[in-house]
């Protein structure tokens, strides 16, 4: 028995096909685990970058602090120097050394020290030709001077300046005079004779002295700037000065 050629060979090319198939997954997004990864590395990328921006906000916030500071340390210390070198101080012989229960020169140079509320705070009296008007008036004459520490409200010091023509007035502290300098924690003045010794009190009127006026005057001032202090220091001659009465 013969079999059809023709039946073979279909059979057999209809046995040596078959389907075409594909190796490739269908995309199935990303699992929940990769989320959670992807997001906690967001978060830390984040806190990482507002950390830094924090910190430079923060940085610059102290420069203009400590530049304000600087600024208000280094005017304060200008308008002292300006008053002193423009001192009036009363000579012989229209000066003589006064009686006992006799008025004070009105002129004299006092330095004294004063408690602040348990600090101890230099004071300063004496008369210049740097009187400064306020208000819009043109004033001018010897004014009375003084530098005195008080305290504020928020319990720190500040240093205010009295200014005020003649007739001087007993000297009282008051919260209308302006203020020079905010946020002191120490103030130092000293006083030198001609022959350069230091003092920390001062009286042009006292026999202790010998009715003489100091040569110089050292000042040392101290301001709170966060949790550090900036420090100034300069030293003025008095441009004219009363010699020890022998």
């Amino acid at each position: 028995m013969y079999k059809k050629a023709g039946n073979s060979s279909s059979n057999s090319l209809t046995n040596n096909q078959q389907p075409a198939t594909s190796n490739q997954h269908p995309d199935s997004g990303f699992t929940l685990l990769e989320i959670l990864i992807a997001i906690f590395i967001f978060a830390i990328i984040i806190t990482t970058i507002f950390a830094s921006y924090k910190s430079v906000f923060t940085g610059s916030e102290t420069i203009d602090q400590g530049v304000k500071s600087y600024e208000t340390g280094r005017n304060c210390l200008n308008r002292m120097i300006i008053d002193i070198e423009a001192i009036h101080v009363s000579l012989p012989p229209e000066y003589y050394p006064p009686d006992f229960n006799a008025p004070p020169d009105p002129y004299r140079i006092a330095g004294d020290i004063f408690n602040v509320h348990g600090t101890a705070f230099p004071r300063l009296r004496f008369t210049s030709l740097a009187h400064v008007s306020f208000g819009g008036k043109t004033e001018g004459g010897i004014a009375e001077i003084v530098y005195y520490i008080q305290t504020i409200e928020d319990g720190s010091y500040v240093l205010r300046r009295a200014d005020s023509l003649y007739p001087y007035q007993p000297f009282e502290e008051k919260t209308a005079n302006p203020v020079l300098c905010e946020n002191v924690k120490s103030l130092t003045l000293k006083y030198y004779d001609r022959e350069g010794t230091e003092y920390d009190l001062w009286d042009s009127d006292a026999e202790d002295f010998g009715y003489a006026t100091p040569v110089a005057i050292g000042i040392k001032l101290e301001l709170a700037n966060d949790s550090d202090s900036l420090w100034f220091e300069t030293m003025v001659s008095l441009p004219v000065c009363r010699e020890k009465k022998e």
